[in-house]
């Protein structure tokens, strides 16, 4: 059935890799800043300005890791595999009824309640 679609698979595999990469990079940033944190306190404890060290930046730069990989990955899903998703689906649907959806028969677009939320 769908799994052993081609662009399934295609889709499946792509995910797959964004995902693990995605996870090995933010983890890595994350694991990075506790290793150095325990075993090089003294870089850990430059200044910058003032009171501010390269450990707090570092630590504040977390926050945007996490900000940076979630947008990343919402815009990845959007352009990327969402579209496939859509089209995979209306094409299971129609394998099922045998026929074309109305609105794709008007050429206007599907509306579905499955698609994502616009901001």
């Amino acid at each position: 059935m769908i799994h052993s679609h081609p662009e399934f698979q295609s889709m499946r595999k792509g995910y797959r890799r964004f995902a693990a990469v995605s996870t090995a990079l933010s983890v890595g940033g994350f694991l990075l800043y506790v290793l150095l944190s325990n075993f090089a306190p003294g870089i850990m404890n430059q200044p910058l300005a003032g009171h501010f060290t390269l450990g707090l930046a570092l630590g504040l730069g977390q926050f945007l890791v996490m900000v940076v990989t979630a947008w990343r990955y919402v815009l990845r899903m959007r352009t990327s595999f969402d579209p496939v998703a859509r089209g995979l689906r209306d094409q299971l649907e129609q394998s099922r009824t045998g026929q074309r959806r109305p609105a794709e028969r008007a050429g206007a677009r599907p509306q579905s309640t499955r698609e994502y939320r616009r901001w």
